[in-house]
């Protein structure tokens, strides 16, 4: 095997890049290590040009291999990797935000991209992922503007900046922030973070840090491409004929620009137009493709709308810079009578309907990943984008990469407010259905979510709301957008998502279709962003202020008692036969037992109350001087057991049934008695002593038996 490495360090530990001749035919490979986690990248860019396509093809895949965790995952019955999980599919996404802008859009030849997980361990492979895919497509003969580096920044509780947090760091309940940048050449061009409630100030200090590791990963990755890189590979790329330039600058352009700025959300008007253009080419070019056609009307649309906005100043639908479009937001819809919560959000065009439902720590999703193995999720986002939402027709059912990804930013932008398992036991899931889409219905999602947490009432601390912010960059000059609709999200060079509350952000995702955008213009994003997100939560607090007091009758109830952890198999029983048990007789729909002996019944009130008693009486340590009820289980001569417990039972020895002496045992006390006792005293061997005479002296003579000196008086 021929091979090369390549090593520096970030963040006290060792990168390597190792090349080799074990993906040889490849165009280019590289297998990225950073700890005892190691990654394959792959770049391949087939030699046909797919001229019916009317963009650039590429795909980025994101493979976990069980082998990668040392151990034999999967289900019961099947052990091969199936399909990506949705952390797979969140870490491929990173990768190809991060890429997909340095590449000329015009190319047609598909470019794959496949990132496979060799090796896991405590370090995240998102990042290394990043890095491997870089090297693989920087040192191969695919055409491509890289190389590009990434970096994870989190922060200690002593407020120290950790580069490449571990799993184990992250997982700190103190852990501040996560922030994960990429970029090349002092620009950043993608961002995901999740925060708890982080100024932006820090956040932007947690970025600086992160330009100076990127910029030190980038140059050790430009010595390695000079070394080894191949030279590029000549692709055809889409070229428009003088005669569709001249057709369009006749037909189509002096309408373009009323086309774009109608003053009304949506892009109907560009969508006539657009139509327009098609059919005069096929009329007047029939040897014309519609791709480059298609292509150039977009590509004139762009530039007529980043003119439009830095020359004249004046956006699609008329607003200023900074203005927001119209909001509207109502916590409780009358239609949704069996739902436990709900929110509607209107931002303009973009309308989400959210919808909470609770359950019981037993309905928590269970995770068992490469990177989670036996873990638990009570709180989950889902979204959904049906086809009619931007008005097409389409597929329906199932979801897609985009689907989760939103979903998942909305999850992290509420994470911050949602109370731990320890006050509120229940599993907690939002699903936000994208009735109407024009621009950022990922951030419409988090707002809506808020409502419907709060109409469900559940005790999340305070309103999150979120807004997409754009921007504008020509002729050296740049223009930040304010709640940026459909067109300026297609069209712009930034969708800059930031999720937070009125203390501070808790989510934020950035893609670009630029190389990069300098810190500076994101600090000034960050700050139009917060004064955007105080005036959207003003409405939300509007529509509901707190959350409802009580939760809805329809969820189920939950009681939560704690047992010793060695007492854990005792409630559970020999396999499982004690705690089911419990379930029928009580009728109760679950019982959740943690390793930490926190237990959770589930069911209605009257259900769930008898399931505790049970558990408790059946948990009980039994103290010196207790008073107890029983019932007589067996009569000796030297007295009579007693059962006090689910499973306990002790001796009331026949000295302890009267302050005097008793012939019989059998003369006061008989099976199926109910008396009252108290703890005389538990042995080594954890015998319970009971009593009657100490806390019921005249219990004998009520049963006829009196002392001795009464007997003969009454002779």
């Amino acid at each position: 095997m021929q091979q090369q490495t390549y090593t520096m360090q970030v963040g006290g530990k060792t990168l390597t890049a190792l090349f080799s001749d074990m993906a040889e035919q490849a165009s280019g490979s590289a297998i990225v290590t950073y700890g005892d986690t190691s990654v394959l990248a792959t770049a391949v860019m087939s030699n046909k040009r797919e001229e019916a396509l009317g963009y650039f093809p590429l795909s980025v895949e994101y493979e976990e291999k069980f082998y990668a965790a040392g151990q034999i995952l999967g289900g019961r019955f099947n052990k091969r990797e199936g399909r990506p999980s949705d952390e797979a599919v969140l870490s491929g996404r990173v990768v190809d935000r991060t890429i997909r802008p340095l590449f000329d859009h015009r190319i047609r030849n598909q470019v794959q991209i496949i990132i496979s997980v060799l090796s896991i361990g405590e370090d995240d492979p998102d990042v290394i992922g990043v890095i491997a895919a870089s090297l693989a497509l920087a040192t191969s003969d695919i055409p491509w503007g890289g190389p590009v580096s990434a970096v994870r920044i989190g922060k200690r509780p002593d407020g120290a900046l950790i580069v490449n947090p571990t799993y184990e760091e992250r997982k700190n309940d103190r852990y501040f922030f996560d922030v994960l940048a990429c970029g090349k050449n002092g620009l950043i061009n993608m961002i995901e973070v999740a925060a708890q409630e982080a100024p932006e100030d820090e956040l932007i200090q947690a970025l600086s840090r992160a330009r100076e590791e990127l910029d030190a990963i980038q140059e050790w990755q430009a010595r390695i491409i000079a070394e080894r890189g191949k030279e590029k590979r000549a692709v055809t790329l889409t070229e428009i004929s003088d005669a569709m330039r001249a057709l369009f600058a006749e037909r189509i352009a002096p309408k373009l620009n009323g086309a774009l700025i109608t003053g009304a959300p949506g892009k109907g008007a560009l969508s006539a137009l657009k139509e327009e253009w098609l059919a005069a080419v096929a009329a007047s070019l029939p040897e014309e493709s519609k791709s480059d056609a298609d292509d150039y009307f977009e590509a004139q649309v762009d530039e007529e709308l980043h003119r439009a906005i830095a020359e004249d100043g004046t956006r699609p639908d008329g607003r200023g810079l900074d203005e927001i479009r119209l909001l509207f937001a109502q916590a409780g819809l009358p239609f949704l009578p069996r739902v436990h919560g709900s929110g509607l959000f209107y931002r303009g065009g973009t309308h989400v309907l959210s919808l909470l439902t609770l359950g019981g720590p037993g309905d928590s999703q269970l995770i068992d990943t490469i990177e989670v193995q036996d873990g638990k999720k009570r709180f989950m986002h889902h979204y959904n984008f049906p086809p009619f939402a931007p008005g097409e027709v389409g597929r329906v059912g199932g979801f897609n990469r985009r689907m989760i990804g939103h979903g998942a930013l909305a999850e992290k932008s509420l994470e911050a407010v949602i109370p731990p398992e320890e006050e509120f036991p229940y599993t907690i899931r939002l699903v936000s259905e994208c009735l109407a889409s024009n621009g950022s219905t990922s951030m419409a999602s988090v707002c809506a979510s808020s409502l419907a947490l709060m109409d469900g009432g559940v005790p999340i601390t305070r309103h999150v709301a979120g807004v997409a912010m754009g921007l504008i960059t020509w002729k050296g000059n740049h223009h930040i957008l304010t709640d940026i609709q459909g067109p300026e999200d297609h069209h712009g060079d930034m969708d800059f998502k930031v999720a937070g509350t009125e203390r501070g952000v808790t989510g934020v995702q950035m893609d670009v279709k630029v190389e990069g955008v300098p810190l500076a213009v994101l600090t000034e994003a960050f700050a139009k962003a917060r004064a955007a997100r105080l005036t959207i939560l003003e409405t939300l607090q509007r529509a509901i202020a707190q959350p409802r007091p009580h939760i809805s009758p329809l969820a189920p109830k939950i009681i939560s008692l704690t047992v010793k952890p060695e007492q854990i198999g005792l409630v559970i029983g020999p396999g499982g036969k004690t705690v089911n048990k419990i379930r029928e007789e009580t009728g109760v729909d679950d019982i959740t037992i943690e390793d930490t002996g926190l237990v959770y019944i589930t069911g209605k009130a009257d259900a769930a109350a008898q399931a505790r008693a049970a558990i408790e009486a059946l948990t009980h340590e039994y103290k010196e001087g207790e008073v107890l009820t029983g019932e007589v289980t067996r009569v000796t001569d030297f007295g009579a057991f007693v059962t006090i417990g689910p499973n306990t039972e002790g001796l009331v020895h026949v000295s302890e049934i009267a302050p005097y002496r008793i012939e019989k045992v059998s003369d006061v006390l008989s099976v199926g008695d109910t008396v009252q006792v108290m703890v005389k005293g538990i042995d080594e061997k954890d015998r319970i002593s009971l009593s009657i005479k100490r806390i019921d002296p005249e219990f004998a003579a009520r049963r006829g038996v009196p002392a001795p000196a009464a007997r003969r008086r009454a002779r």
